[in-house]
Formats: structure tokens, C-alpha cells, sequence
């Protein structure tokens, strides 16, 4: 993709670093706590300054391409957890959310040495839930179709290009072995085509994968409506992958309905073995989201927490080769598991490297 047009915004908020405290090896069963400031700070376009504290950047990009904008949020490690290049993760959010959700994770993760992009898709983000109620399903409608799905993958590869952009300031400092793509919900759907889910039409196979991407965490996935072989769609997704559920995980929308098996049945037809699945006790579909009243009490918290975790054990264990930190994660989480994860041979240099090839 060819890139056009960087408008990045002047803003920057500096998150104060966090009181030390247990490790997310031996983190026990309680809630999620994030501190933050908001202190705004200007930036020259080309400098990436040595800080001992996480920041979020937001980015008012567009594709002029096709005319079409693409805001984003980075979340980017303090100095003092930066250990050589960073890996990325790169998050599509669900249907009528913004770069502004899913925080938890984006500060979870950077606090642990982990940048995050956080890309808003302009066709299917918050602005759904603005104007007319009585036209809702037709936003919806209009949001959830193949044309909108191709534009969100066009979307998250365009972020990723002015991320890793030679004349920008954090070409240097990402590690391109270490580049995650990431979603919930419709952002789930999205990943998988990005790595390597494709469907057939006028007998020819469409698909969108970057070869970027080396991994991938899936939370929530919906069905691909309309196609009626699951395990066609996905069967040239090849990269490890991560899914994230709950037992109460069922999707009721305007116009769309998927019970948990749904989520299921994505993990299943999976075709490598280089998997995991996680399902947590109760919980409904938006538990992932920065929602918090009325949506799962007192285990809203530790959903969160547990996934921020698991998606960083399950990175250890594909890039580092190391399980210990899934192992820990299955035991501090029990209480609140329907499913654990099983920690899987880790894939031979080799093998990557014929992947990839």
C-alpha cells in the first residue's frame, strides 16, 4: 500500500508510571488498577525522547488513497521496560467502538514493554450510536458488510505502515519479528483476515493478509455470516493465535445474533496447531470493553486483567519459547476459568522461517 498523507495530531498524554507492586506472574484475584495523568506535552515529528514513563500518542492520520481517515492511539513502553526493539501489537476494535477503547489493554500491555496501536475505523466506529435511532439498523447494516470489512484490514496495514515508516521515530525501535495483530469482536474478524482468512467470490479466493503480522490474539469472534464453510474461510490462517471467550459470550445486536459456540467453532477450524483457547466463567460479550456498570460486577475487573495477561504469557510463549508464564497465568486465574489454555510447542525457527517464506 502506498502511503499518502500523515496528519498526526500535536497531543500526547504521559501516563505516570505505576506503583511497583506483584508481578502479573503472581498477581493474585483482585481488581484492575490503572493510574494515569493527563499531562500533554508537544513533540517534534521526528523525535522519540528516552522516558521513564508509558505515553499515549494519538495520530489523526488519512489515507488519501481512499479518502478516507484513519485516527489511532499508541500506547508506547516507558524506557525503563524497554529491553532492545519493542514488540507491537496493532488492536481493530468491535462494531461502534474508537481508539479511545480498550484501554486496559493498551496500558497493560505498554507497562510491561509492549507498544500498542489502537486504529478507529471511521465506516464502523462510534459514530454509529449518533443520529436517528429509528435508522440504527440500517447504520449497522451498512457498517457490518464485506466492503466495510475490507476497509477495516486496509485500515489497520495503513496504521502499520506509518508506524514502521523509515522517516518516522519509531521505525528503528520495533522489532518486525514481534508484530501482533489484535481484535475484539468485529476487530476479531478483522484479524483473522489479516492473517490469512479469505473467501471465495466469482470463483476466485479474496483475501487480505499481511505478512507482517506473526501472531495474532482473537478475542470474541463472530462467524463470518453468509459463509456457510467455516473451515474453508480459515483455512489458510497459519499464524499462532490466541482466542479469548467467555460461557455468556453471545452477540445481540440489531440485525445480528451469534451464541458462544460460535466462538467455538472459529478456534476449531483454526487449521494450525499453534493455538490456544481461553473461556472464562460468565461474562457477556462487552466484558472486553471499557464498559464496566451493569456488565459483569465484580469479575469485570478481573476479565480484563486476565486477558491483558494472557495475551503477553501467550507472546512469551510463541517469541520466547517459554510456557512458565502460561503455566503461572492458569494457576492465578483458576478461580475464574471455565477453560484454560494449553501451552503448545512453540513453532521450530524453521518452520517460521518457511511460513514466511
Amino acid at each position: 500500500m502506498t502511503i499518502i498523507a500523515d496528519a498526526p495530531s500535536n497531543s500526547e498524554t504521559v501516563l505516570e508510571p505505576a506503583t511497583r507492586g506483584p508481578t502479573r506472574r503472581r498477581f493474585g484475584a483482585t481488581a484492575l488498577a490503572v493510574s494515569a495523568s493527563a499531562l500533554f506535552l508537544r513533540l517534534p515529528a521526528m523525535a522519540l525522547p528516552v522516558t521513564d514513563e508509558a505515553r499515549v500518542i494519538d495520530f489523526d492520520w488519512v489515507d488519501l488513497s481512499r479518502a478516507r481517515a484513519v485516527p489511532a492511539r499508541l500506547y508506547w513502553p516507558a524506557a525503563s521496560t524497554q529491553k532492545g526493539t519493542v514488540p507491537l501489537i496493532v488492536f481493530s476494535h468491535g462494531l461502534g467502538g474508537s481508539r479511545k477503547g480498550y484501554s486496559y489493554l493498551g496500558e497493560g500491555w505498554s507497562a510491561r514493554g509492549t507498544a500498542s496501536l489502537h486504529i478507529q475505523h471511521v465506516g464502523s466506529d462510534e459514530t454509529l450510536w449518533q443520529g436517528n435511532p429509528l435508522l440504527l439498523l440500517d447504520r449497522l447494516d451498512g457498517a457490518a458488510d464485506e466492503r466495510e470489512a475490507i476497509e477495516r484490514t486496509r485500515d489497520v496495514s495503513f496504521g502499520l505502515d506509518r508506524l514502521l515508516d523509515q522517516t518516522g521515530p519509531f521505525h528503528a525501535a520495533i522489532d518486525r519479528k514481534r508484530i501482533v495483530a489484535a481484535g475484539h469482536s468485529f476487530g476479531a474478524n478483522t484479524t483473522l483476515i489479516l492473517t490469512g482468512a479469505q473467501v471465495i467470490r466469482d470463483g476466485k479466493p479474496l483475501g487480505f493478509r499481511d505478512p507482517r503480522f506473526t501472531t495474532s490474539i482473537v478475542i470474541s469472534a463472530p462467524p463470518f455470516y453468509g459463509e456457510s464453510d467455516l473451515a474453508a474461510v480459515l483455512a489458510t490462517v497459519g499464524v499462532p493465535t490466541l482466542h479469548i471467550t467467555t460461557t455468556e459470550d453471545t452477540i445481540r445486536i440489531p440485525g445480528r445474533y451469534s451464541p458462544v459456540q460460535d466462538r467455538i467453532d472459529v478456534f476449531n477450524a483454526i487449521p494450525t496447531p499453534q493455538k490456544a483457547l481461553v473461556v472464562f466463567q460468565d461474562g457477556s460479550h462487552s466484558v472486553f470493553t471499557d464498559r464496566s456498570l451493569r456488565n459483569g460486577g465484580p469479575l469485570n475487573p478481573l476479565v480484563k486483567r486476565a486477558t491483558m495477561e494472557i495475551g503477553l504469557a501467550f507472546l512469551d510463549l510463541v517469541h520466547r519459547s517459554d510456557p512458565a508464564p502460561m503455566d503461572d497465568w492458569n494457576v492465578t486465574w483458576k478461580p475464574i476459568l471455565a477453560a484454560a489454555p494449553v501451552p503448545f510447542p512453540p513453532p521450530s525457527r524453521q518452520a517460521v522461517r518457511r511460513r514466511h517464506a
